[in-house]
């Protein structure tokens, strides 16, 4: 079992864009467009995410997408990643995914606003709301995983930031699009020769993506 993550952050290393940067037609903003684009481009994210069979680029961007998906049995996320910090105040609000999310496994949505009920979705994915430590929420996640399973922290860079500085984290795959957003959210900020901890390998996709994956000098797990 490992924990990992998958982020994609731009040259400068925002890994979310400004939130004021949004708008009602578009509430993530361009910039968060422009960061995500390669990603969603591939078959992968058009077949898993938005259900458009046959379509999309293939190529070592679609392999990492791939990766994405495979061999996890948990996730956890923050609270701005599945939404809360928009449609917090709804009470039918259930994710940016539609009654079928990509995840299909129990997924821990880490808010300062749990407890609240959880949401059972189609296709095995459970929603549960919790306010603990990583290392507390990170327990919870590997008890409910398959066994053999990885779990996943899902992001946003805030909260995969609060899982590094804890040790957490077993292995980092950042796809680097080559953009310069110059604002938002940096995944770097205060973490300071965290690379000392990693052995890295980086191969460059297409768009002029880099992938680069950090994996843990030693895995205790």
């Amino acid at each position: 079992m490992r924990v990992r993550t998958d982020l994609n952050i731009s040259l400068d290393g925002c890994a979310a864009p400004d939130p004021s940067s949004g708008t009602p037609d578009n509430p993530l903003g361009e910039d968060w467009s422009r960061l995500v684009a390669p990603y969603v481009a591939t078959r992968t994210f058009q077949s898993q995410v938005l259900g458009n069979q046959g379509t999309g680029t293939t190529g070592v961007n679609d392999r990492y997408a791939k990766e994405y998906f495979e061999g996890a049995g948990a996730e956890i996320m923050g609270a701005g990643k599945f939404g809360l910090h928009m449609f917090g105040e709804d009470p039918g609000w259930r994710g940016w995914w539609g009654d079928n999310p990509p995840f299909h496994h129990p997924v821990f949505v880490l808010t300062h606003t749990a407890p609240r009920p959880s949401i059972e979705m189609e296709g095995g994915t459970v929603f549960h709301f919790v306010s603990a430590s990583p290392a507390e929420v990170l327990a919870m996640a590997v008890d409910a995983a398959a066994d053999g399973t990885d779990v996943r922290i899902g992001g946003g860079p805030t909260m995969v930031r609060e899982y590094l500085k804890a040790g957490l984290i077993d292995v980092l795959h950042l796809a680097v699009t080559p953009v310069i957003l110059g604002q938002g959210e940096n995944l770097w900020a205060d973490l300071r020769n965290i690379d000392l901890e990693y052995t890295a390998f980086s191969e460059s996709g297409e768009d002029g993506v880099s992938h680069v994956t950090f994996t843990r000098r030693r895995i205790a797990r």
